[in-house]
């Protein structure tokens, strides 16, 4: 069996990552806004002031995109 970038199982893997990615990455864009929305202070605003509390939630957020992003690539390439 000889590889080749068109292969069909290629194509759909990168198509499922792709669309996993897109997918992960607008769940964390609402989860930020509705974590904004749902608090009773303003995220920007609070990390403008140095609030470490809030820098951490942020960094949270950001870092369930990277495991979201990475287990969908991982998945999809397997």
């Amino acid at each position: 069996m000889e590889f080749t970038w068109l292969d069909p199982i290629m194509i759909r893997n990168f198509i499922y990552a792709v669309i996993g990615v897109l997918v992960g990455m607008v769940s964390s864009i609402v989860t930020y806004k509705l974590v904004n929305k749902s608090t009773n202070f303003d995220i920007p605003k609070e990390l403008e002031k140095g609030n470490l509390a809030v820098g951490m939630v942020v960094a949270g957020i950001f870092i369930m995109i990277g495991l979201i992003v990475g287990l969908i690539i991982g998945m999809s390439l397997n």
